[in-house]
C-alpha cells in the first residue's frame, strides 16, 4: 500500500466500501457456487428484488461481480475468486478477535469476582 497514489487508494477504499455492507456480503455468498440471476439471489437471501438489484448494480460498478445476459435473464457471477479468499481471511481474523475479546472478558470477570468476595 505504501507505493499507492491517492487515486489508487481511492479505488481500494471503494472496493472495501462495497464489501462493508452485510447485505452485499450475503449476495456475494450466494455466488460462491456459481452464477445466479436476480430471482435466484432474491430467493436465496429472502431480500426484495429491488434491494438485490440495487446492491448488484453497486457490486458490478465496483468490479466485484460480472453480469451476462442469457435470453431475457441477467446472470451475475463473482468477478475474481480472490474476493472470496479475502472475505474468508477477514472472517477468520474477526473470529480470532472475538475469541480474544471473549477470553479477555471472561478473565476480567474472574478477577472481578475474586475482588467482590
Amino acid at each position: 500500500m505504501q507505493a499507492l497514489d491517492e487515486s489508487a487508494l481511492t479505488h481500494v477504499a471503494a472496493y472495501f466500501r462495497a464489501l462493508s455492507e452485510p447485505t452485499r456480503l450475503r449476495i456475494l455468498n450466494t455466488l460462491r457456487n456459481g452464477e445466479k440471476n436476480v430471482g435466484q439471489i432474491t430467493e436465496l437471501t429472502s431480500l426484495g428484488q429491488a434491494n438485490v438489484s440495487k446492491h448488484l448494480a453497486l457490486l458490478f460498478e465496483s468490479g466485484l461481480v460480472t453480469r451476462s445476459a442469457q435470453g431475457t435473464a441477467v446472470f451475475y457471477a463473482i468477478a475474481d475468486q480472490a474476493t472470496f479468499d479475502l472475505c474468508d481471511m477477514v472472517c477468520g481474523n474477526v473470529a480470532r478477535i472475538v475469541e480474544r475479546q471473549f477470553s479477555n472478558t471472561n478473565s476480567l470477570r474472574k478477577q472481578l469476582g475474586k475482588l467482590s468476595r
